[in-house]
């Protein structure tokens, strides 16, 4: 070796000859430039474990293949070397050479039969260096990395014992490497390679089908994940109908297709961009297998699918009994052998379905490890499927929870339209603590009430329906609204101490056309009037439901006829984007905006333009809103009386009655209302202390209200014949198309209601 080194440096020092003389070899054509001489070697006898990289691929030094010099470097250009610079690409080349004199041993920095340029003097040249190699300093590619950024797999991939191409002068044609012997540290560094490759695969896929939430997103990471880096085509059939949880399976097991992938066949079709490997799509094919395979298959017990779907590991379709079931599954013809995997899909306790795996002919079959992919693969999504099946009947459950304990449909009581909406939060927050509700009170007004229970859970929906069904009752006991949040909020310290709501009450009478109002924490209510004017109702915000030992406040407004009152929850005014009040500041502009075109605008249209001030960020709670147009009763449809509660009072209450039904022209219902009201103004008098009311409301029906301060609440009883008393309310319930009872603070109401006979003239002035 020392000699080889003394011969080198002495030719260096006379100069190498010109390109012209030096002699050719064997087989080179004259008009490419000569090789330069080698000098005479020393047989050295760790030759044999040293390998120059050039000697890879059979070449001499200097040299590209047989007969294929390469170009000498000219002494002016890029080539041009100092002799500073030949020694210290001298001493590179044997520290380089130095490290690779272990047996077996391969370079760590570029991968195997890989070949470096030199220069004449056999360091490495500055000049230009040969195509698809590596420049000095710059990082190379792992083996098996597609330069994507997305791990690949054996068989995605060329083999890994493929030539690699060696540049040759340009008119010359492409010389065929020669072989050599492959130790066998390369074939365990390729297969440690091959493992690393597949491990990092599977991980990036699994990530890819945990993402999903609901049962589409986990089927389409599994397709996603799987084509094109580990297979050209993908069908996933699931159980249908799915079981959930502990339920029992319906027979017979009925397989559906759930999702299809494959490559495409057009090479000019973009490729999906978040499929792994979408930058490395394989040559394409038609596949039938994908277009043609069966939306459903009826599994056969004693059948070869259920034998293999039993088995839960995945298969080739190389034995008679794989290639039989997958041939019952998809039911059309598929690649066989090793290019088919038939993966069953095993949940927590059962086989929830199947997902078939192929290959097209131009690409390399399967290998006995991918049975171990597609396993994992299986596994993470059949667990993935269960995960979101459970989700899933728990949102429904939840969705279904939350609509029950809302109203299903809003009164329509006389003086007042009213429209309403709800909206839940998200997918994945379908439950909330939102409602609303429109309970009708005695003489004819109505209760306007939202809440809102703090949270987003199962509970928050329970608390829900319980303040409201405490709000109902409190209401049917004609409460004024401050009194009716002091006892919610008893209520809801009864509950729990972390129980925290907030609520608006509203009462409206469209007899005397005022609202009065009492707030506990929540939102103020908006109104929109007839002439387009918007206004932020000033309310007394009071403190949240569940605080406790804190007074309510109510006031009273006017509410004009014509006028609209929006109530609704924050989640429709506040996000993380603007607060509360920038929100209702944003409200008021469109509700001003719509006033402007048409005033008073229809109600369910109005819901929707309201509705959409939400932008796409914008939903981060739940949405409760209810909207009331203030129709109000005319004076003019109105009559009143004061009676004493004496016996004479009953014959009095007929002769008012009978004038006003007159004034009216009503006199068709002069006799059956004649009749009713002296039954109900007897029953009255007897048990009232103080004067009992009459009022005679015409609207759409003629309603008659006698009021007194009895509490009692009256009750239909069966009456023997003998008895002389007791019929009343027997004649009421027969002759009225409505009736009823409802107690008050200080007494009761008892009322009943009449159809029209015909259409209303032209009201004339009431009078009492």
């Amino acid at each position: 070796m020392t000699e080889h080194r003394a011969a080198r440096r002495a030719a260096e020092e006379k100069g190498a000859p010109s390109a012209a003389a030096r002699p050719q070899e064997p087989g080179a054509s004259s008009d490419a430039p000569a090789a330069a001489p080698r000098p005479a070697q020393i047989p050295d006898p760790r030759s044999a474990l040293r390998r120059p990289r050039h000697a890879a691929e059979g070449a001499a030094p200097g040299a590209t293949g047989a007969g294929h010099p390469v170009p000498a470097t000219s002494g002016t250009g890029h080539g041009e070397h100092t002799e500073h610079g030949r020694h210290s690409a001298r001493r590179e080349h044997e520290t380089r050479g130095q490290a690779t004199e272990t047996p077996g041993a391969l370079p760590l920095n570029s991968p195997r039969g890989e070949s470096r340029p030199r220069g004449a003097d056999g360091g490495r040249g500055d000049g230009p260096q040969p195509m698809g190699e590596n420049p000095v300093g710059r990082p190379r590619p792992r083996p098996g990395s597609s330069g994507t950024g997305v791990p690949s797999i054996p068989g995605a991939r060329p083999a890994a014992d493929a030539p690699v191409p060696v540049p040759h002068p340009a008119g010359e044609p492409p010389s065929e490497p020669a072989a050599r012997p492959r130790p066998d540290s390369e074939t365990r560094l390729e297969s440690e390679s091959a493992e690393s490759l597949r491990l990092r695969y599977v991980g990036a896929a699994t990530r890819r089908i945990a993402r999903g939430i609901d049962l589409d997103e986990i089927v389409l990471g599994l397709c996603r994940s799987v084509v094109p880096t580990f297979t050209d085509a993908i069908l996933v059939y699931l159980r249908d109908p799915l079981p959930v949880g502990d339920e029992r399976p319906v027979e017979p097991l009925v397989l559906r297709l759930r999702r299809t992938d494959r490559t495409p066949e057009d090479p000019t079709e973009t490729p999906v961009p978040d499929a792994p490997g979408a930058g490395a799509r394989l040559p394409l094919v038609p596949a039938p297998e994908v277009s043609g395979a069966a939306e459903t298959t009826r599994v056969r017990m004693d059948g070869p699918l259920a034998e293999v779907l039993r088995g839960v590991r995945p298969l080739f379709a190389e034995s008679p009994q794989a290639a039989a079931a997958l041939a019952e599954l998809v039911n059309t013809d598929v690649p066989g052998g090793r290019r088919a995997i038939l993966a069953p899909l095993r949940g927590r306790r059962r086989v929830i379905g199947a997902a078939v795996l192929l290959r097209r002919p131009d690409r390399p079959p399967f290998e006995g490890d991918d049975l171990l992919v597609a396993a994992q693969l299986a596994t993470h999504t059949a667990l993935g499927v269960d995960k979101a099946a459970l989700y899933g009947r728990e949102a429904d459950i939840a969705d279904q929870l939350q609509r029950a304990m809302l109203p299903d449909s809003l009164p329509q009581p006389t003086g007042v339209q009213l429209s309403s909406r709800y909206l839940p939060a998200a997918e994945t927050a379908r439950v909330g603590g939102d409602w609303y509700d429109a309970l009708p009170l005695p003489g004819s007004r109505v209760a306007l009430i939202v809440g809102d229970v703090m949270g987003h859970s199962m509970q928050s929906a329970a608390i829900m329906g319980q303040l409201r069904t405490t709000v109902q009752t409190l209401a049917g006991l004609d409460l004024p609204p401050q009194e009716v949040l002091y006892h919610l909020d008893e209520q809801a310290q009864r509950l729990g101490h972390d129980r925290m709501a907030t609520c608006v009450y509203a009462v409206y009478d469209p007899i005397a056309h005022r609202l009065l109002v009492a707030n506990a924490g929540h939102p103020p209510p908006v109104m929109l009037h007839s002439d387009g004017r918007t206004e932020v109702l000033r309310v007394p915000e009071g403190a949240p439901i569940g605080v406790g030992g804190v007074p309510f406040e109510a006031v009273e407004l006017p509410a004009p006829a014509g006028a609209t009152l929006l109530l609704y929850t924050d989640g429709l005014v506040e996000s993380r984007t603007r607060d509360v009040w920038s929100g209702i500041e944003r409200l008021r502009e469109r509700l001003a905006a719509v006033g402007s075109i048409v005033c008073p605008p229809p109600l369910e249209p109005l819901c929707d333009e309201v509705l959409d001030i939400l932008g796409p960020g914008d939903r981060d709670d739940d949405i409760a809103l209810l909207a009331a147009r203030f129709d109000g009763i005319a004076p003019s449809d109105v009559a009143y009386w004061f009676l004493e509660p004496h016996p004479q009072t009953a014959r009095r209450a007929r002769r008012l009655v009978r004038r006003a039904l007159h004034r009216w022209g009503l006199d068709e219902l002069a006799d059956s209302v004649e009749l009713l009201v002296s039954e109900v103004v007897t029953n009255a008098v007897r048990y009232a202390g103080r004067p009992i009311t009459l009022r005679l409301l015409r609207t759409d029906v003629l309603r008659c209200e006698v009021g007194d301060d009895a509490p009692q609440l009256p009750r239909m009883r069966h009456v023997a014949p003998q008895e002389e008393t007791g019929r009343g309310l027997f004649l009421v319930h027969r002759m009225a198309q409505r009736w009823g009872a409802t107690r008050l603070s200080a007494g009761k109401v008892v009322w009943f209601e009449l159809p029209l006979p015909q259409a209303l003239p032209h009201p004339l002035p009431s009078g009492r």
